[in-house]
């Protein structure tokens, strides 16, 4: 009888998940202040193309790369150019409600802590965005820099100031970024697959899409990292899943062959212990 260590699952039985009509209301809940908050940010044009000039000027004070650099890798061809747009436009919601909506159908556990982490940034952002209102580099002429989705389409933004459905001067954070990133962290987290960490290139596409078209800073994704990596260490460390802290880390455990059986857990014997019944066991035939 030989211990075996296996990857304990990322979700269990015994985790309830919580009610699917509250997760509802609170999801389009946190969804309507999003939009609300983002909306209470308009009207301040020249505050935001003020910080924009001060944010573009500190990049090139500390040498962080130019965005032009990656803009003109996709300005190679229209196909790419018009993909990076699409990309833009169409993943950010869908894939985060994707996320969120396979963690409460199989890892409700995680699930919980996800849903409050991404409901943390976006609060913290939100708040950002009211404090440090941000024009977008496509509206910057100092950049140089196009803008893609105007130009080559599709486009998700009118006119700034006919716009009423979006706040176009919220650049920073990028919650594009952030929540992609949180993507990626939750699904490594929740996961058991060797290949798991190839979901950090969802964050890293996302990351060369926002700059390439123009429509954020290297600085805005650096602080919506910075946002999560908070978010993180807050929640994490209070949530607890079967006694054990959560982490970053994919937990294992020490399971025998007939505990996996049973479906529980099953304490390992140790050699000592497999002789000490086995002579036990001898004399009681005698």
């Amino acid at each position: 009888m030989n211990a075996r260590t296996e990857p304990a699952p990322a979700g269990s039985d015994a985790i309830a998940r919580p009610p699917l009509v509250r997760e509802l209301l609170l999801v389009a809940g946190l969804f309507l202040v999003y939009k609300l908050g983002r909306q209470l940010a308009t009207g301040h044009t020249g505050e935001a193309f003020h910080n924009a000039y001060r944010v573009w000027d500190f990049e090139r004070a500390v040498q962080l790369p130019g965005e032009g650099a990656v803009q003109s890798l996709l300005l190679h061809g229209d196909g790419l150019v018009h993909i990076a747009n699409t990309y833009y436009a169409a993943v950010h919601f869908p894939a985060t409600a994707a996320f969120l909506i396979w963690l409460y159908l199989r890892r409700p556990a995680h699930y919980v802590w996800a849903r409050q982490v991404l409901a943390a940034v976006t609060a913290a952002a939100l708040v950002l965005h009211l404090l440090f209102p941000l024009a977008p580099p496509r509206m910057l002429a100092a950049t140089g820099l196009v803008d893609t989705a105007r130009v080559y389409g599709p486009s998700v933004y009118g006119s700034p100031a006919a716009d009423s459905l979006s706040n176009q001067f919220a650049a920073m954070p990028s919650l594009h970024f952030g929540w992609a990133l949180m993507a990626a962290v939750g699904l490594i987290v929740a996961t058991r697959s060797r290949w798991r960490w190839l979901w950090l290139l969802h964050p890293a596409l996302t990351l060369l899409v926002i700059v390439g078209t123009a429509n954020h800073y290297w600085l805005d994704a650096i602080v919506a990292a910075a946002l999560l990596g908070l978010a993180l260490a807050a929640i994490l460390p209070r949530t607890s899943f079967g006694g054990t802290a959560l982490s970053l880390r994919s937990p294992h455990r020490t399971v025998t062959t007939a505990g996996r059986a049973q479906g529980r857990l099953v304490p390992a014997k140790t050699q000592v212990q497999v002789r000490v019944e086995g002579q036990a066991l001898a004399g009681a035939g005698r």
